[in-house]
């Protein structure tokens, strides 16, 4: 009996292991700043694509006021237009032209400089983000090793409680776990001295005198906190 509650307590204490290993609260803190570092990554993604868009407008917006500027050049100096009105006229409209292209031309430059600027927060964020993504893949490695290492132990513990509770009465490891289920996990004790090892209690002296007369195959139980107890080498009987 006391052999099946050791093996029950290196089964718990596994069990605890395998819930407190500290790749899982490091993991869930990654996965904490991994999450603002994501959320931030696509805010960036989507400045992005925006600069990215408008500088694609500037650039045609500056492309079709050069052409139309060309145009006109091109009609002064081949001599088509003859009225004096008409080539004031196109003069006009090419200054006008020329100081178009200079605004859309700062405009560009503004939207290329926040496009630069976009660009390198990106790049950091998506630095930061692959960072996470290795120290994950790492901290799952290492996790997944322990549990499996772990889940072997289990293993070989396991076989080894179903043994010895094959050679113990059923209805005496029923008891054993509901009693188990009860106290913390402790549902037998070794009775050592006068003292039940479950509760710590020392126990009446009738209560003693009564398990000195109790035939080897009774089962024992501590009248304080329940458990079954198990006479020993130590016990005082």
């Amino acid at each position: 009996m006391l052999e099946l509650q050791d093996l029950d307590l290196q089964l718990d204490q596994i069990a605890h292991k395998r819930k407190s290993l500290p790749e899982h609260a490091a993991l869930a803190e990654l996965a904490k700043e991994k999450a603002v570092v994501d959320r931030e990554l696509v805010t960036a993604d989507t400045e992005v694509g925006d600069l990215r868009r408008e500088q694609k407008k500037a650039d045609s917006d500056v492309d079709q006021v050069r052409q139309r500027k060309a145009r006109n050049q091109q009609r002064m100096d081949s001599g088509q237009v003859t009225s004096p009105r008409d080539l004031e006229n196109l003069q006009h409209e090419i200054g006008s032209l020329d100081r178009r292209i200079l605004a859309l031309e700062d405009a560009e430059l503004e939207v290329m400089e926040k496009l630069e600027a976009a660009e390198a927060v990106q790049a950091e964020l998506q630095k930061r983000a692959d960072a996470f993504a290795g120290r994950q893949s790492e901290l799952e490695a290492t996790r997944d090793a322990a549990l499996k290492e772990l889940d072997e132990q289990r293993a070989g513990v396991g076989d080894k409680r179903a043994t010895v509770s094959a050679e113990l009465p059923a209805e005496l490891v029923t008891m054993y776990q509901k009693l188990r289920e009860r106290n913390g996990g402790i549902g037998a004790a070794p009775l050592v001295g006068k003292r039940c090892m479950g509760c710590r209690m020392e126990l009446a002296p009738s209560d003693l005198g009564k398990f000195k007369a109790a035939a080897a195959d009774v089962v024992l139980r501590c009248e304080e906190c329940g458990r079954i107890l198990v006479r020993t080498a130590e016990s005082t009987l």
